[in-house]
């Protein structure tokens, strides 16, 4: 019966579990925020380097 009672006090583990959780949730925002900008910035660096072999085509 204490080791039962012992079990329903200790919180340690749901505390870890939250944390771990936490964590992959913010993995998942990260990793859909960086796909994001690298998909701007390889439109931006696309449009500079066609607008670069443009002008140099053009001399």
């Amino acid at each position: 019966m204490k080791t039962i009672r012992k079990m329903m006090k200790d919180s340690k583990g749901a505390t870890a579990i939250e944390y771990g959780l936490i964590a992959a949730l913010i993995a998942v925002a990260a990793i859909g925020a960086m796909q994001t900008l690298g998909n701007s910035l390889h439109n931006t660096f696309t449009n500079i380097s066609t607008r670069l072999n443009g002008a140099s085509s053009a001399n």
